[in-house]
């Protein structure tokens, strides 16, 4: 809702405030431009890329069109998806062969959907248990394996936005080409005779292919840039929130303090507070959360042991 507000708001101050100069929209309607300018962008894109990239590309403008956003459920299926592994790998890591080894086909992982959804997530949290499983690795050597991966994914990751971010600032020289070429046009149009109102309308439609670029530029690709970089550091913090939890667990800790050491990288405004983590996990494992309670039980076994 936010992006169709801000969209809304562009073309309004716009193309509102050319209307209310005076402008009719067959002035700035070329689509011929729109054609030369659009179509030399794609090339250069298609050009300057590989596949792989323009695949990604795609990827993560459906993302953004789809309005995917990774909120609080995702980051609670996040947080005892990992919590429930941690609790396997406590019995030995061989019990998580079934889980890793096919996740989608997995009762524990289609219990978590929206983790299933992310094939990149997906694939970083099972090959890193599966590299756990494979011989004894400690805490630091597992930290410093987990940062080169993600360093990696991260500068893969971020070269469709700076790709297209190229582009978007090419936009303009694009836009002056079509004008040139309609000042080409013009100057034919005066050699044939064509009157002062017939070449002042080429002019004027040749001039529009730089508007047309810079509002591409300005308008249109750098703020879609802008939400493809914050869609990738939103994704690369999901995967430092896993890579966390398993460094801690490798570390010793209990699975509810690695899970927390993970719940603090989450970003702040979807963050849960620990107390929110202890009362999703107690309610997975079935357990009551009243504080009460716990110290009556605690009391009674006291009592008959005394």
């Amino acid at each position: 809702m936010q992006q169709i507000v801000g969209i809304l708001i562009v073309l309004g101050s716009v193309f509102g405030g050319f209307f209310m100069m005076g402008g009719a929209f067959h002035q700035i309607w070329q689509p011929i431009e729109l054609i030369v300018i659009a179509g030399a962008g794609l090339g250069a894109l298609v050009i300057g890329n590989p596949t792989h990239v323009l695949k990604e590309m795609m990827t993560q403008i459906k993302k953004i069109i789809t309005k995917k956003k990774y909120d609080s459920e995702f980051q609670r299926q996040l947080l005892l998806l990992m919590y429930e592994l941690l609790q396997l790998a406590a019995g030995g890591l061989k019990a998580l062969d079934a889980h890793v080894e096919a996740p989608k086909d997995s009762p524990l992982f289609q219990r978590y959907p929206r983790v299933l959804e992310e094939p990149k997530l997906l694939a970083f949290i099972v090959d890193n248990f599966r590299l756990m499983a494979m011989g004894k690795i400690n805490a630091h050597e597992l930290e410093g394996v987990l940062e080169q991966e993600l360093e990696a994914i991260h500068t893969e990751l971020e070269q469709p936005a700076k790709s297209l971010g190229k582009i978007g600032e090419a936009m303009p020289g694009f836009g002056i080409l079509a004008a040139v070429l309609g000042i080409v046009i013009t100057m034919n149009t005066v050699n044939e005779g064509a009157t002062s109102g017939e070449i002042a309308e080429h002019v004027g439609a040749a001039m529009v292919g730089t508007f047309i670029g810079i509002f591409f530029c300005y308008g249109l690709i750098d703020p879609l840039c802008n939400m493809m970089k914050q869609l990738v550091n939103s994704e690369g913090s999901n995967k430092e929130t896993v890579k966390v939890v398993l460094v801690t667990h490798v570390a010793g800790k209990p699975p509810l303090l690695a899970i927390d050491a993970g719940r603090r990288l989450v970003a702040l405004n979807i963050k849960p507070s620990f107390a929110q983590l202890e009362r999703w996990i107690n309610d997975l494992e079935g357990r009551d959360n009243a504080p009460a309670d716990d110290s009556s039980r605690r009391g009674g076994r006291g009592a008959k042991a005394a």
